[in-house]
């Protein structure tokens, strides 16, 4: 093999190794769904390590009050525990189906209180509440994090999924376009035409783009 073979061939292996990593990761996801259907405390457990912080901060960003979102993730993860022996592997991914039970949970929420409005969510990052931040410069980033919540409330609804999902939730433009039922192309087309929106409406109210 010559030397540019061999350099052809060293920079194909991290793509290699990197799709058997995405493999193998689905494949133990799979394995503790299938335990958790059964009702098996320590694949429940990895579960939730899992996905709590995803579904909070995809909740976070619909609500806006980090104790709220925090009470309805849990609820979320309860109603997992409950309907977890219902769940098949035809039509949906795991994710997915768990951000629609997070999806109504907000929404039934919101029914309950008389205030539901489809004031989706998502943000830019630093904006977004971590485990990294202290109290006071939360206190500080409050009111651009309203300010937001309120310009995502101004886009359309597919807009907004694809922003919550991508910055609330933090997730990949595949993952995205699974649980939309779309493609990773119009994924991206959506999010620019959102992020393009969000920086117009955040310029209007005197915050630079």
């Amino acid at each position: 093999m010559s030397s540019a073979d061999s350099r052809a061939a060293e920079g194909a292996r991290p793509a290699r190794r990197n799709e058997s990593t995405a493999v193998a990761d689905l494949d133990a996801e799979r394995i503790w769904v299938d335990r958790a259907r059964t009702g098996d405390p320590e694949a429940i457990g990895q579960l939730y390590e899992r996905y709590f912080p995803a579904i909070y901060r995809y909740i976070y960003m619909k609500v806006g009050n980090p104790t709220e979102a925090e009470d309805l993730a849990e609820q979320v993860f309860v109603k997992m525990i409950e309907a977890i022996g219902k769940f098949q592997w035809q039509g949906a991914t795991f994710a997915a189906w768990l951000y629609r039970i997070a999806h109504n949970q907000v929404a039934d929420t919101f029914r309950r209180q008389a205030r539901y409005t489809e004031s989706s969510i998502e943000t830019v990052e630093d904006v977004l509440p971590s485990e990294r931040d202290d109290p006071q410069d939360l206190a500080e980033r409050s009111d651009s994090r309203m300010h937001l919540i309120e310009a995502i409330g101004r886009l359309t609804d597919l807009q907004a999924q694809v922003i919550r999902l991508k910055f609330g939730a933090g997730l990949s433009n595949g993952e995205v376009a699974t649980i939309m039922g779309r493609t990773e192309g119009a994924v991206k087309a959506l999010q620019y035409s959102a992020l393009e929106n969000l920086s117009k409406i955040m310029s209007s109210k005197g915050y630079s783009r």
